[in-house]
């Protein structure tokens, strides 16, 4: 497998289980999103994906983030590429692997997770159907210059209004942008910081069920 990942199996059995694959946030790891795989639909297949770059004292980043005096913040693009690459083949490796429902693909990320679920959207048209993009915003350094017309992939995005760590106006680009590609999306705010609070969650739960029909 291209990625260290653990498993919640489906609770209910049938054929072809929809997937859905958690990505976790920057210097966090597999366990993080994990915990509230119990609380998802039953009939769910959950993978929750550690990302490859160890950053010590079992964190781990999709890509570095780097800081110096004359660009500030700043991400490292070809390491972020590189995972983007890691995730679709670790994708295509689980649909297989466990014989998923191909039209039932879920992909939700966290923060820097979010950022390249995102990406990944644009640039494997279609891999996934439904992205679920929390806490994250689109950076147009990391998706094609001419983005597929025959998307049909549905997004939910959500961010916290108060976010220190990635400022909430970020977030806010998000709806525009997917609306001008005419991609299905919704998006919403919740009055916390760079988290995910409790109606985020009973939200975006929603969200899942009703595509799950």
């Amino acid at each position: 497998m291209s990625l260290h990942y653990i498993v919640r199996k489906p609770k209910t059995i049938t054929e072809k289980p929809p997937l859905l694959i958690l990505l976790h946030g920057y210097g966090s790891n597999e366990q993080d999103l994990f915990s509230f795989a119990d609380e998802l639909p039953d009939e769910l297949l959950i993978v929750s994906a550690q990302a490859p770059n160890s950053m010590g004292f079992g964190g781990y980043a999709w890509y570095a983030i780097n800081f110096d005096d004359v660009n500030g913040k700043f991400s490292d693009l070809k390491q972020a590429k590189e995972s983007i690459i890691k995730i679709a083949d670790f994708i295509d490796e689980i649909k297989e692997k466990y014989n998923t429902n191909p039209d039932k693909t879920f992909l939700l990320g966290f923060s820097q997770g979010a950022i390249l679920s995102y990406s990944l959207s644009f640039m494997y048209p279609n891999k996934v159907n439904y992205i679920l993009a929390l806490s994250g915003y689109i950076n147009k350094d990391m998706i094609p210059k001419n983005i597929s017309k025959n998307i049909k992939t549905e997004y939910y995005c959500s961010h916290g209004s108060v976010d220190q760590v990635l400022p909430v106006d970020w977030a806010r680009n998000s709806k525009p942008f997917l609306d001008n590609l005419g991609l299905q999306n919704v998006y919403s705010e919740y009055p916390v910081g760079h988290g995910v609070a409790p109606q985020n969650f009973y939200s975006f739960k929603s969200w899942i069920e009703m595509r799950l029909q």
